[in-house]
């Protein structure tokens, strides 16, 4: 695999809801960075399985993995709860995994020539997949407020769903995330921890790029 040289690598982990997203645009847009949300890549696959059950297999997964646009994970039916509990069941799978892992790699390390760097949020970019990443930052938010926002996300696709069905979905989300067995969510020690909570979008981009500012600006060109 090519690895491109003295790149920018942001990676973030994050529980489900937190914002860790939507800072991880704006962080990517700021400084050029090419951006993925490695989570969307599990609820591609999910996706796959619930529209193809009967061509559903590695070879299958594998091809599709192979042809993923950027646009094929913009499609709003991947955020829908059916998707979501239908992903983090494939993410247990060892196969698939190793698959998605491959694809999140070269991503990371292999951006195109106009990006200046990459930026992975997910549940374990910042050990598994870019471990030696020049920032590490573990976002999260309190329960309430994490289950508050995918709800209203959720309002925006006109989506019948009540806050109490979303509180419990992000709390099994948060079960499965934290327990599984392969690579589970967890705050490495040297990951800067973001709370969300009280923090609006520009607080919270402007809470990081004053961090990553202070590290290039120490460093001349990270």
């Amino acid at each position: 695999m090519i690895r491109r040289k003295n790149i920018l690598k942001i990676a973030i982990d994050s529980p489900a809801a937190a914002g860790a997203g939507t800072l991880a645009k704006a962080i990517s847009k700021h400084y050029n960075l090419f951006y993925l949300d490695t989570g969307k890549i599990y609820r591609f696959i999910a996706y796959l399985k619930i529209k193809f059950p009967k061509k559903f297999n590695n070879k299958f997964i594998k091809s599709k993995i192979k042809s993923l646009k950027m646009k094929d994970l913009t499609n709003k039916y991947l955020v829908t709860d059916e998707v979501g509990i239908e992903a983090s069941v494939i993410s247990k799978i060892k196969s698939i995994r190793k698959m998605v892992h491959t694809f999140q790699i070269n991503f990371a390390y292999n951006p195109p020539k106009k990006y200046k760097g990459s930026c992975l949020d997910g549940r374990d970019i910042t050990y598994k997949i870019v471990p030696d990443a020049d920032f590490k930052f573990y976002v999260t938010a309190n329960l309430n407020t994490r289950a508050l926002r995918r709800y209203k996300e959720l309002k925006e696709y006109k989506k019948n769903i009540s806050y109490k069905e979303v509180l419990k979905s992000i709390k099994k989300r948060d079960k499965s995330d934290l327990n599984r067995k392969i690579s589970p969510l967890k705050k490495t020690k040297d990951s800067l921890l973001i709370n969300t909570t009280n923090l609006n979008k520009r607080a919270c981009f402007l809470k990081i790029k004053k961090i990553i500012d202070r590290k290039i600006n120490i460093n001349g060109n990270l």
